[in-house]
Order: C-alpha cells, then sequence, then structure tokens
C-alpha cells in the first residue's frame, strides 16, 4: 500500500522534535497542533530543507535514511506551498506558471496549464502581476504553479494563515477540489481547528515535538484522550450524505447511518457525501426525546466514553451509528444528576450544525 513514511529526530536549544509518521499515500493528511510544535520542521524534513536524523519515504523510495542516504530537495518529486505566496513580481501570473511547468520535461508532465488553470479558477488572473492580486488569487496562483511541476507529493505551509476570514473563503473550496480531482497526497500544516475539520482525511495531532494522535480524520476528532478534546472548540466531524433540501426553510437534510439530520442550507447536490462539524459545547443529552422542542435534532444514541476534565465539566461520546460520533461537554452536576454511564442509551441534542462544503 502507498504511504509516506517519516521517522525524523531533530534537537535544537529548547526544542526536540522525535516523530514517527505513517501518512496514507493518498488524500489530505493534516498536521495540526499549537504553533511551534513541529509542524513545520517535519514539513520541511519531507522536502529536504531540514537536515534531521531518520528515514523519509515515500511509496518506497526512500529519500533518507540512517545509513547516510539523502536525496536534495531539487531531486525530490514534492510541490511547496508557502504561508506567503512566493511568486516572481516582476512576470504576470502566466509566466510564473511557465516557469513552474517548464522545469518538468514535456512527457513528464502529469497536468497541462489548462487543467491546472481551470481547476484552481484562475484563468481571468494570467496577465496580471502578483501586486494586482488579493492574496486569496496569489495563493491560488502558487498552487497552480506547484501542481505544474507534476509533483509526487505536495507540502502545503498554513497556506491561509496570512488570509483574512473572506479570503480563506475563497479559496477552500479549491483546496477541497484539488484533494478531489489532482489525485495526489498532500500534506497539509495547520493550527486552525476549522480547516483541519473540512480537509483532512488523515489528521496527526502534534503537541510539543511529538505525535499525540494518528488516524482517519473522523476518529480523530471523536477522541476523548488527545488534547483537542480540551479545546473550547472542541469539535466532533459528522459524515452524512445529503438527502434533501428545503430551501424555503433554509436547511437541508442529512442521512447519518438511519437518522435524518438538519443543517442549514447545502449548495451540495443530493446524494453527495458531505460533513458537518458540532462543537461539543453545542450538544446535551436527555434520557427521552423532547416532543415540543424547538431544536431540530434530537437523536437516538449510546455513550461510548465519559471523560471528566478536572474542574466542572465532563465530555461524552455519543455514538449514533457506525462511524459517526458526537461529543457533548456537560457540567459535572449534570452527568451525576442524570446518572450518566459508559453504554447507556440517551438523546443528543444538537443546538447547531456547520455544514463543511463549499
Amino acid at each position: 500500500m502507498s504511504e509516506i513514511q517519516a521517522d525524523l529526530q531533530l534537537a535544537y536549544p529548547g526544542f526536540a522534535l522525535d516523530v514517527s509518521l505513517r501518512l496514507p499515500g493518498k488524500g489530505v493528511s493534516v498536521l495540526l497542533g499549537p504553533s511551534g510544535c513541529g509542524k513545520t520542521t517535519v514539513l520541511r524534513a519531507l522536502a529536504g530543507l531540514e537536515r534531521a536524523q531518520g528515514r523519509v519515504a515515500l511509496n518506497g523510495e526512500v529519500w533518507q535514511d540512517p545509513s547516510g542516504r539523502f536525496v536534495p530537495t531539487h531531486r525530490r518529486a514534492i510541490g511547496y506551498v508557502f504561508q506567503e505566496a512566493s511568486l516572481f513580481p516582476h512576470l504576470d501570473v502566466q509566466a510564473n506558471l511557465d516557469y513552474g511547468r517548464r522545469r518538468v520535461p514535456r512527457d513528464q508532465q502529469r497536468m497541462g496549464l489548462d487543467e491546472a488553470v481551470g481547476l484552481l479558477g484562475i484563468g481571468h488572473l494570467l496577465k496580471r502581476r502578483p501586486q494586482g492580486l488579493s492574496g486569496g488569487e496569489r495563493q491560488r496562483v502558487a498552487i497552480a504553479r506547484a501542481l505544474l511541476t507534476s509533483p509526487d507529493l505536495l507540502l502545503m505551509d498554513e497556506p491561509l494563515s496570512a488570509l483574512d476570514p473572506a479570503r480563506k473563503a475563497e479559496v477552500l473550496p479549491y483546496l477541497e477540489r484539488l484533494n478531489s480531482r489532482a489525485g495526489l497526497p498532500i500534506v497539509y500544516v495547520t493550527h486552525a481547528l476549522d480547516e483541519a475539520a473540512r480537509l483532512a482525511d488523515h489528521l496527526v495531532l502534534m503537541e510539543g515535538g511529538r505525535v499525540r494522535g494518528s488516524g482517519p480524520a473522523v476518529d480523530m476528532f471523536a477522541r476523548l484522550d488527545t488534547p483537542m478534546s480540551a479545546w473550547d472548540d472542541a469539535a466532533a466531524v459528522l459524515p452524512g450524505c445529503v438527502e434533501a433540501h428545503e430551501p424555503q426553510f433554509g436547511l437541508s437534510r442529512l442521512r447519518v447511518g438511519e437518522h435524518a439530520f438538519w443543517v442549514g442550507l447545502s449548495t451540495a447536490p443530493v446524494g453527495q457525501m458531505v460533513k458537518a462539524r458540532v462543537l461539543a459545547r453545542d450538544v446535551s443529552v436527555s434520557l427521552s426525546a423532547a416532543k415540543d422542542s424547538s431544536i431540530l435534532n434530537i437523536l437516538p444514541a449510546r455513550i461510548d466514553e465519559i471523560r471528566p476534565d478536572g474542574g466542572g465539566s465532563v465530555t461524552l461520546r455519543l455514538c449514533l451509528a457506525p462511524g459517526a460520533s458526537l461529543l457533548a461537554r456537560l457540567t459535572r452536576r449534570s452527568c451525576e444528576q442524570l446518572q450518566l454511564c459508559v453504554g447507556m442509551a440517551v438523546f443528543a441534542q444538537v443546538k447547531g450544525a456547520a455544514l463543511l462544503d463549499a
């Protein structure tokens, strides 16, 4: 099976990196964690820009190993997108893209110029220079240029961190499209939980130069044994199939297992799989289903785990269906008053959910 292997050790004064990663050779693997935890160092080591100790391999091709083998950056089949779009200011967009394309012999080019331009929606920008573009437009051009180098692996280092919310919202749908259409593995670094929830197929949680958890993203968001579950914006990601739209009410109905689940009106067509992000603080539980509540989503669930936070709260993992779980943050008083325990059947009451689609 294709995979990305990275066993890396590196020490600086006041910081040590020691990670062992096995990432899938397809889809988006997100490295998530606070600033200074080692995410970018891992990315730079994969690119050969950082000389860490250990082993790096892509689909069996060894780029680095403890025996001393080290393939330099220019010989690794990677594309790299930085926080700031490093475009040539004296060239227009077309010439910037041609620069990336000319690095690859014609018979080895996997993506044509028209395809990259269409994928990133930049056809109307080709004659403009970088200084005349918005931040979001510059990043889309930088991503297209990286794709035109025909990489086997695309590395993205917080490409949205310098953008305001409006520009970030502009770029995110293109990143999702990139994941589904480009057909190459992506390793994406971010400290933003919303980006990770929207983009990740595989999630790696990092803290202090170490891996605190790694696995399929939907499973990782539902785990209670990582620091992420204690964050204020802790949330589960709920996969579902679009079943119907009710534009007159501004709602769409998803099918999650055997349950209907209402979200804000989606642009996704009926039948498409989507993801909804549900904050733990927006979920409560009851022992019976309320018949006269304004809450639309009241779903039968089973308590799979209860974890106290050491203060006045507890977090519950609630199973709705195989592969579909919610988190609920309650007060310890409510937990004890309802005599909640693992294995208990309850009803999850969801006050809000953000649909993670374009």
